[in-house]
């Protein structure tokens, strides 16, 4: 079983790394493999909707390490997308990579990367803006079939940088019981397959357009 993590922050060390770190220590002690990925800081491309994901099975852009994450999540069990808070969304680099990476799956493999795989949202911030950011996050979770993991309270946690983070004692709290939440599904997953519990069945889309 493999987590990965992405950090979703322009700052490859900075405050949503930390708070990743904390969730990563607790799934390598519930004995989970996980990996920090991180776009990097660079100016990542919105979706462009040029769909030529559908013939090539990946984005055609090869800006912020979206095809290179595409890739290492064909084989991940779950995940976890962390972002800093930027007026109060989640950062433009974090939106624009989960858009390309999972439209990119959805046209050009059907969703199969992501579907049914839990999937967990964090979000950081000095002081407010936190809940909006995380509802962002989920949003994605949520329209791609994948399992949506909680913890004891939204997944949020607070501080300027690490160092403040790590006295942000509830929010610990909050994010060592995500990374044993997260264990704990993909340990029921696992054990559900291999005792013949099968995965639901799939319909033919059917896709409507609100024009009368």
């Amino acid at each position: 079983m493999k987590v990965l993590l992405v950090n979703g922050s322009p700052h490859q060390n900075g405050t949503t790394r930390a708070a990743l770190e904390v969730v990563a220590d607790t799934l390598t002690k519930e004995g989970v493999e996980n990996e920090i990925f991180w776009p990097g800081a660079k100016p990542i491309s919105g979706c462009i909707g040029c769909h030529g994901c559908a013939k090539l099975g990946r984005c055609v852009l090869n800006d912020g390490r979206v095809n290179e994450f595409a890739e290492l999540a064909s084989s991940a069990d779950g995940f976890i997308f962390g972002t800093s808070v930027h007026f109060a969304n989640d950062t433009g680099h974090i939106t624009s990579f989960m858009h390309r990476v999972f439209y990119s799956d959805f046209v050009g493999r059907g969703g199969a990367t992501f579907r049914l795989k839990p999937a967990a949202g964090v979000a950081v911030a000095r002081r407010a803006g936190t809940t909006s950011a995380f509802d962002q996050l989920n949003r994605v979770f949520t329209i791609c079939e994948m399992p949506v993991v909680s913890s004891r309270y939204w997944n949020v946690a607070f501080g300027h940088d690490g160092e403040e983070l790590m006295q942000d004692a509830e929010g610990l709290w909050t994010l060592r019981t995500l990374g044993r939440n997260m264990a704990f599904f993909l340990k029921c997953i696992k054990a559900g397959l291999e005792h013949g519990v099968k995965l639901p069945e799939q319909e033919e889309p059917v896709l409507t357009n609100f024009i009368r």
